[in-house]
């Protein structure tokens, strides 16, 4: 399925994107895997890891910014939305502020793919 395929991984440096970027370089062989996340210092850490990896590229950028997700998504073959903009175990605690940022969330990346 990844198999030669461009991959762009929304929030990759978190807790999914980093057991998912490695297991799909290992398990299939894709022509990239883009990185996008808003955290500079993350994806460096992640970069120093990978150092030498072809494959695997960076992209600064929020998934609220849609003009930022039109860039990241040119040529892209595949989406994986793993992007979060509030910590996970807050968002009990504030269910409905969670559920209002993560709706805009997933509204501004659905929006440049159609």
């Amino acid at each position: 399925m990844f198999d030669n395929a461009s991959i762009l991984v929304t929030g990759g440096t978190g807790s999914f994107g980093n057991a998912f970027v490695p297991m799909t370089l290992a398990k299939y062989n894709p022509k990239k895997i883009i990185v996008t996340s808003r955290d500079e210092m993350k994806q460096w850490e992640m970069a120093k890891r990978f150092q030498g990896e072809s494959r695997l590229r960076f992209f600064i950028g929020d998934v609220r910014d849609r003009d930022r997700l039109y860039r990241a998504f040119d040529g892209v073959d595949f989406v994986v939305h793993a992007a979060a903009t509030k910590i996970v175990p807050l968002g009990d605690a504030l269910l409905e502020p969670t559920t209002n940022a993560e709706l805009g969330n997933w509204q501004g990346s659905i929006d440049p793919t159609a």
